[in-house]
């Protein structure tokens, strides 16, 4: 069996030195140790990842394939990566440049897949705060955890941080991540939303981990609530678009203009209960303006890069 690993990376060579070294730690004891290539595709035109990855390379147990995808966005290098995919590959798994994996966890990804049949497995991205002194009302409110499931349960979507993919539902599909969202991003909530909808099989491995390297520079407010904005937009624009129905673009109309009233109408209570209720509050309310946004068919490019 030979399983591609596949990281889009972009300026973030500490982050790419910490994946690499972690997934020469895998460890396989559900299943059979298969044979694994690990492809990085570096999204900046200057290569500057290839200095990590050729050192990584003198210790690596793994196969490793390094390209430079020079257009710039999300799309092109995730397609990119798809591209270097060996042809006898039998599965595809996605990480980030900015996570590290378990040791266990394309262990529990394949064991899961095997259990349920599954063209699709995903898993958590559970938050590590680079550092330590991460302010009270975070932790409180938990902003960075993410949504768990019991090990088994079916999905609607999944996301490229930590997922694993059946490579033959590939062969008939041109275009994997569409490059209408290579800056906007939400090109793996478009894809994978359109292979539940072709009735391939998503299943959740709630054992299957990842940590996300979360630097200081997340954990304010501005930061998250614009991630609630995004999340809740590109989630609506791909719902709007792959299910274009009367009733779905209501309940969703709806339930964008309750959470921006149930924030309004937590504010003033969230004032005695603590700074967290206040961002929690105030997260309802950019969550709904972003799912109305997504809607309206607005995109914000978060990944265009200004000279």
């Amino acid at each position: 069996m030979l399983i591609s690993v596949c990281v889009a990376s972009y300026k973030r060579p500490e982050g790419l030195n910490r994946l690499l070294t972690s997934l020469n730690q895998l460890t396989f004891n559900k299943c059979e140790t298969p044979e694994i290539e690990v492809i990085i595709v570096d999204n900046d035109v200057t290569g500057s990842a290839s200095k990590i990855c050729t050192s990584q390379l003198l210790n690596f147990k793994w196969k490793m394939k390094y390209s430079i995808e020079p257009q710039q966005g999300i799309s092109y290098a995730r397609n990119k990566a798809i591209a270097c995919v060996h042809k006898n590959a039998n599965f595809i798994a996605f990480i980030d440049d900015d996570e590290v994996p378990h040791p266990s966890w394309l262990d529990e990804l394949l064991s899961v897949q095997q259990t349920h049949n599954a063209d699709v497995v995903t898993g958590p991205a559970l938050p590590y705060f680079i550092k330590s002194d991460v302010p009270n009302w975070v932790i409180q409110g938990k902003f960075f955890e993410p949504q768990r499931y019991p090990t088994g349960h079916p999905l609607q979507v999944a996301f490229t941080n930590n997922v694993l993919i059946r490579s033959s539902i590939l062969h008939n599909i041109d275009q994997i991540f569409d490059e209408r969202f290579a800056l906007s991003g939400g090109e793996d909530c478009h894809f994978f939303m359109r292979l539940y909808r072709a009735g391939y099989k998503l299943i959740w491995a709630d054992q299957a981990l990842v940590y996300e390297w979360i630097p200081e520079s997340r954990t304010n407010i501005k930061w998250i609530l614009q991630r609630g904005y995004l999340g809740w937009s590109r989630h609506s624009f791909c719902e709007r678009e792959l299910y274009p129905s009367i009733i779905l673009l209501t309940i969703r109309i709806t339930k964008g203009i309750a959470l921006i009233a149930q924030g309004l109408c937590f504010i003033l209570p969230s004032l005695i209960f603590g700074q967290h209720q206040l961002i929690k509050a105030l997260l309802r309310i950019y969550k709904g303006v972003g799912t109305l946004a997504g809607i309206a068919g607005m995109r914000y490019e978060a990944y265009k890069i200004t000279q």
